[in-house]
């Protein structure tokens, strides 16, 4: 049988989002792993797919999408606005970018500043970036009402990998303590304890207190990094 959706993944990945988005308004879907230790998203095969070489792509019956938020307001378009019940289209729409063009790119700016700049101003982006970061965690803590909402979302679906990599990734995890932002620590623990959370983990071996907690992944296959 073809499955609709094929998701093009790495373990603890921004695919993450993705998955736990398709397993959350049921679809189905087959994965198929980008080994990042084999540079697997620098194959021709794949950029083929995504030019970027970037992770994830969702590979539809339309073609191949990728960036992360497009693919997640993509399927929430396809599938009758899944998950977004109780959000303003104006409001999902503001926080969906938030999440896709401030706090993801600055972590992505703390796991990597070699990528940015180099030589020993790497030490001092990678501080300005954990400045700017705890300010964007703040701000979700202070003013996302809907990490409130006890029903899944589409924002929760990526924000919670966001949290859980602030905790993990970097060359410095001492500046993010999720108990500093008490809504985002309330969100975590309840996102962690859906089914979703649960067959992700499993999928993509992360472990228990998958956001609240976090641990290192220890995935079937594949590499995180």
């Amino acid at each position: 049988m073809t499955m609709p959706y094929t998701l093009y993944y790495a373990p603890d990945n921004a695919s993450l989002c993705v998955r736990l988005m398709l397993l959350e308004i049921g679809a189905e879907f087959d994965t198929a792993l980008v080994d990042r230790a084999k540079h697997g998203q620098r194959a021709p095969a794949y950029l083929a797919l995504n030019p970027n070489g970037l992770i994830p792509t969702l590979q539809t019956p339309q073609g191949p999408i990728h960036e992360t938020g497009a693919i997640l307001l993509w399927l929430s378009d396809t599938h009758d606005r899944a998950l977004t019940a109780g959000h303003r289209r104006g409001d999902l729409l503001r926080w969906l970018f938030w999440l896709s063009n401030t706090l993801h790119p600055a972590l992505r700016m703390h796991f990597y500043p070699q990528k940015y700049i180099d030589g020993a101003a790497t030490d001092m982006l990678g501080a300005a970036t954990r400045r700017n970061l705890a300010d964007h965690f703040a701000h979700l803590d202070a003013h996302a009402d809907w990490l409130d909402d006890t029903s899944p979302s589409l924002l929760g679906c990526y924000a919670a990998p966001l949290i859980r990599w602030a905790a993990l990734y970097g060359p410095d995890q001492a500046w993010f303590d999720i108990h500093n932002y008490p809504r985002l620590h309330a969100f975590a623990k309840r996102a962690e304890t859906r089914p979703s959370a649960h067959q992700a983990a499993i999928a993509e071996g992360l472990g228990q207190t998958i956001f609240s907690a976090p641990s290192h992944p220890n995935p079937p296959q594949g590499s995180a990094t």
